[in-house]
């Protein structure tokens, strides 16, 4: 029956070919896997759902203002551990480690350039430094961007994305809240326009502050606006929370914000607004 014997074969296992990290990343909201480069191009926007990616402040710099008008301001502000703060890491290992991972001195940038031709001052707000965590830099920032504008009789814009008040400088952290909102009252007062983008996510102090005081409140969609987050709202209220609670489509729903844009619309949107309201 030597018919029947299976010889035995040497199989040559095709030659695996390596695929270089961070070319592809998986849409949390349809699963559908995308690549990366192609992402990129339509502005880290899923071209399935809709999805829209968290970015670096500089996408929604060459997104949003033209083309070589960008004049950054108040580079000089950095974070400093008042409180010599100490919890599982310490403060000042926290805040070199964030200026190592992201390359920035904190988690804001402000700029002076022009949208369609018209001058405006603009903050952006940086997630990956410590949560976009507002403490004492972003506050004087934003104070002073605030006062920038006003000064210059001009549009003030600010992109959000933020867990909220940085913990770790305490009640200093807590005093940006009346700090940046008085500075936004006089602002208005004198006639100022203010239009804040909330992106994913904007939380915490933010939201109850500088995130939610604008004369237009634009949105990306599917952002998570809230102050405190969904799980814990349904940890206190022991209640499953409605479908979409606290994304941007529920807060439009509610009447909190006035327009929902997608990322690809926004300069236009914005160069509208100005147009019409000043």
């Amino acid at each position: 029956m030597s018919w029947f014997k299976r010889k035995d074969k040497k199989f040559k296992n095709p030659e695996k070919k390596s695929v270089p990290d961070g070319l592809w990343d998986k849409c949390p909201s349809c699963t559908e896997i995308l690549y990366r480069p192609e992402m990129e191009k339509n502005l880290s926007v899923c071209h399935h759902c809709d999805h829209h990616f968290r970015v670096a402040p500089q996408v929604y710099v060459d997104l949003l203002l033209d083309n070589g008008s960008e004049i950054q301001l108040f580079q000089n502000l950095e974070s400093k551990d008042f409180l010599i703060f100490k919890a599982v890491k310490k403060y000042a290992d926290q805040i070199v480690a964030a200026k190592t991972k992201t390359g920035e001195k904190d988690a804001i940038k402000v700029y002076n350039g022009k949208i369609n031709g018209e001058t405006v001052v603009l903050a952006i707000m940086n997630f990956w430094f410590i949560g976009g965590s507002m403490g004492s830099v972003v506050g004087e920032a934003v104070s002073r961007a605030i006062q920038k504008a006003d000064e210059l009789k001009v549009p003030f814009l600010l992109v959000c994305a933020s867990g909220g008040a940085r913990m770790q400088e305490g009640a200093i952290s807590l005093m940006q809240l009346a700090k940046t909102s008085s500075h936004l009252a006089k602002f208005a007062k004198n006639g100022g326009l203010y239009i804040p983008i909330l992106t994913d996510p904007t939380t915490g102090g933010v939201t109850a502050s500088y995130g939610m005081l604008g004369d237009v409140i634009l949105a990306e969609p599917g952002a998570l606006i809230g102050f405190a987050g969904p799980r814990v709202i349904k940890q206190t209220i022991g209640q499953d929370l409605p479908k979409g609670f606290q994304r941007s489509e529920f807060l439009l729903e509610k009447g909190f914000i006035d327009h929902i844009v997608s990322r690809s619309e926004m300069k236009e949107k914005i160069s509208t607004l100005i147009s019409l309201l000043t």
